[in-house]
């Protein structure tokens, strides 16, 4: 490996402490439907999403929820001896892109046959903790 790459890689290592992530890869759900669940929690307070997915009737929250559950998990494994409530955790990022696709064929009238693509996604959590800034204004 290069020095330029290995400089590289210990930047993007460095980085990733920092970070409190969770990754799910190859979930058998349609990026598409997992989309419409991403876009409930995403910018939300953790609490407040953990409700979101808890109560919502799509069968893409479950997994999601696992996925959050653990990101937090990542967090307290980081921070230890400071409570989540008091961090004011909010979910900072959450994409879903496709993954690998099963083909598979139905049989189809007259001899036929159409392609059936089963779809699967990766779904990346980012948390991050809400700073609270004072609103002074400085008098001239």
């Amino acid at each position: 490996m290069g020095v330029r790459k290995h400089n590289t890689a210990e930047q993007l290592k460095e980085a990733k402490k920092s970070q409190y992530f969770a990754k799910l890869n190859n979930c058998p759900t349609s990026p598409r439907k997992m989309r419409l669940v991403a876009g409930l929690i995403r910018g939300v307070n953790v609490e407040q999403a953990l409700n979101i997915l808890k109560h919502s009737s799509k069968e893409a929250s479950n997994r999601m929820y696992k996925l959050l559950l653990s990101a937090i998990a990542n967090w307290q494994v980081k921070n230890e001896g400071v409570r989540i409530e008091e961090s004011n955790l909010y979910i900072k990022e959450v994409a879903v892109d496709s993954a690998r696709m099963l083909k598979r064929i139905q049989p189809a009238p007259q001899g036929r046959a159409h392609r059936i693509r089963k779809r699967s996604n990766h779904v990346t959590i980012v948390l991050d903790s809400r700073t609270e800034v004072n609103n002074s204004t400085e008098e001239n």
